[in-house]
């Protein structure tokens, strides 16, 4: 148990917004989302990325010599001029953030390739940000990855990775198992690649010497990942000395049954339209290794790996981008939360149709990469795409559990029955994917061996799937909506251990898909109210004392990605956004506090930041790919969460009982 102090008592309660001023509010918002949905019921919001993503779109077609039309090349270019920072001239991670290295390399290239001017100002002073910041020689392994398929680095620039890897045994110190899937699905082409050294056909011939401070050639130093521990460092640099001259004398044998094995991996988990992981990366990476091997243009690999990635684009009047993957799943079961908490019974038929298209996407006959850790435990889970099979994610699978057991409790049009099969099977799943230490990770268990994200290829320090806070938060909840309780189900006494366990000493939990302490935070207090936690508890006290603590003056709430800087030592001002802001709150009237001030002050902001079409904007990148390196823009998140909160201050005030007994 957590024994920290708990902080002040809360204060007496205080004079909330008008009841009608919020259900205007929540009418205008429910106005506006219902129109969003698709004719099949499921819900869909662009997902946007930094940069890099619609760069690398641009380079890919480059490297196939397979040009993208003028007119859509244009849209991508001024994409990417509208994101240059007018601060710093390069191109962040996150909106209005600090320089990215190897995101301005990717754009600058990218611009470069479509036709720019290396004399245009735009790109005068980001080759002179980049150069400013040790020029493309310091960008990450994975720049330099592509920089080598263009003959633009040598292939030392890039760590070795021998195709060999693919027959090593499960009880080798690395082994895929051991990495997270997104690792996997990356790596497995992208090792063809660099074993065959894939040189791009680049047709406009396209260099960038302007953006090394010595000539590429001549670097013998490249760029070390931001994180070091001590052995592993040094271990994993000699090993890397090591394979760099060994590889060249590995027996060819070896090599082409390791390639071959590599294709089978890719080819059986081609996902068709949705290509492979359903994730941007893995997908032109399988494309990459499909041309290398020699597979033609209209082979049915190469055909449907591409139509995957064309299925990325949003292509709008002026601009155009790239999507890293698509959310229809993770989109769908919160839409039908905030539906459901926003009432009325214009709802009903949306919600029944959203639930009723989001069944028959739960994994039922694949057992998956996770099989390799639970190979007794039947699929059961949902994956965050429209298609995913091998790769179902706790998160969604608990998301989809907690709005369809809802309905079943509250909506008249949908029997008690309805989904009972579906969540009897994803129960099962979830529970057999519980980790070690009591946590649940996002689609695997026991992902965890942190000794791997200091080889010398994970510079990102992102190749695991450890179990986190949100997820396991998130795993609570729904058990705890089913009827479990700690005491009658061992699972759930083990995950409510862990989670009192990682609290932080402010009173914060770690948000590993959200940013950051805020979507941890609300999480962790949906999970302890699910459980019955008293709201009085040291744990819960604390937690409600951050998060009074750290809102704005205008009444919101916002944390930026500097939150997750390996020399954290606490949260950090920064702007208000609404989907953060209804997360504080929920997280607050999650812990009994509905009659706060602060509640009263957020939900102050959200109303008065609601836009005239009745949703909200921001900019501001809330989601989380991979903390340090890969945010996410969900377009989502901004509409379907503050109406969820006005919602449930809504409906907890007018209660003789203000209490919450849901999951989330």
């Amino acid at each position: 148990m957590n024994e920290l102090a708990p902080f002040a008592a809360a204060p007496k309660k205080a004079q909330g917004p008008a009841l009608d001023e919020v259900e205007r509010a929540i009418g205008a918002a429910k106005r506006a989302l219902l129109d969003k949905q698709r004719p099949d019921g499921h819900f869909v919001f662009e997902l946007e990325a930094d940069v890099s993503i619609p760069a690398e779109y641009i380079l890919y077609r480059h490297f196939l010599g397979d040009l993208p039309p003028p007119a859509l090349e244009e849209k991508i270019g001024r994409y990417l001029r509208r994101q240059q920072s007018a601060i710093h001239d390069g191109w962040p991670l996150l909106h209005g953030d600090k320089f990215n290295l190897s995101s301005s390399v990717k754009a600058y290239f990218a611009l470069k390739v479509i036709g720019d001017s290396v004399d245009a100002p735009h790109m005068q002073r980001a080759r002179a940000s980049i150069l400013a910041h040790g020029g493309a020689a310091q960008a990450n392994v994975f720049t330099r990855a592509l920089l080598a398929t263009y003959g633009i680095v040598p292939w030392r620039a890039v760590p070795v990775m021998p195709i060999e890897i693919m027959l090593l045994p499960e009880w080798f110190p690395f082994h895929l198992s051991k990495v997270s899937y997104w690792a996997r699905t990356v790596l497995v082409p992208l090792m063809v690649v660099m074993n065959l050294k894939g040189r791009a056909c680049n047709p406009r011939g396209v260099g960038l010497d302007e953006l090394f401070i010595v000539p590429p050639q001549e670097v013998r130093r490249w760029a070390a990942a931001p994180q070091k521990s001590f052995p592993w460092t040094g271990i994993f640099a000699g090993i890397d000395h090591v394979l760099r001259f060994a590889e060249p004398y590995f027996p060819e044998r070896l090599r082409k049954s390791a390639l071959a094995k590599a294709a089978a991996f890719v080819t059986e988990r081609l996902n068709g339209e949705d290509g492979l992981g359903a994730i941007f990366p893995a997908m032109i990476n399988s494309i990459f290794m499909y041309h290398l091997l020699g597979y033609p243009e209209d082979h049915p690999n190469v055909v449907v790996a591409r139509r995957s990635v064309e299925n990325l684009l949003v292509i709008k009047d002026d601009e155009a981008y790239c999507q890293p993957c698509v959310s229809p799943v993770w989109d769908t079961a919160l839409m039908s939360h905030a539906l459901m908490e926003a009432g009325g019974t214009d709802i009903e038929t949306p919600v029944a149709r959203a639930l009723a298209w989001l069944r028959p996407l739960q994994v039922l006959d694949v057992a998956g990469d996770w099989a390799v850790k639970r190979p007794d435990a039947p699929p059961g889970g949902w994956a965050f795409q429209y298609a995913n099979a091998h790769y179902p994610d706790l998160d969604d699978t608990a998301v989809v559990v907690l709005a369809m057991d809802r309905a079943g409790k509250s909506l008249a049009s949908i029997p008690s029955s309805e989904y009972a099969a579906s969540i009897e099977r994803a129960q099962q799943w979830v529970e057999a994917m519980q980790s070690r230490n009591g946590g649940f990770g996002a689609f695997d268990a026991d992902n965890d061996h942190t000794y791997l994200n200091y080889i010398p290829f994970a510079d990102h320090g992102a190749l695991l799937d450890p179990p986190t806070e949100d997820v396991t938060a998130r795993c609570i909840s729904m058990l705890a909506q089913l009827g479990e309780t700690p005491q009658t189900n061992p699972h759930l006494a083990r995950a409510v251990d862990y989670l009192l366990a990682e609290q932080q000493k402010d009173g914060s939990w770690y948000g590993r898909w959200g940013i950051n302490y805020i979507y941890g935070t609300w999480s962790a207090l949906c999970a302890l109210n699910a459980v019955g936690s008293d709201h009085k508890s040291t744990a819960i006290r604390n937690a409600v004392g951050w998060l009074k603590a750290i809102q704005n003056d205008d009444g919101g709430w916002g944390e930026d990605g500097n939150s997750y800087a390996l020399d954290y030592k606490g949260y950090e001002k920064a702007p208000s956004t609404a989907s953060q802001t209804a997360w504080a709150l929920l997280g607050l009237m999650a812990a009994g506090e509905v009659a706060d001030p602060a509640v009263a002050k957020g939900m102050s902001y959200l109303l008065g930041t609601q836009g005239g079409d009745g949703s909200w904007h921001e900019e501001s990148f809330t989601g989380t790919g991979f903390p340090r390196v890969f945010y996410l823009r969900y377009h989502g998140y901004s509409k379907f969460f503050p109406l969820w909160a006005l919602a449930r201050f809504r409906n907890l005030t007018r209660s003789n009982h203000p209490e919450l007994h849901v999951g989330m």
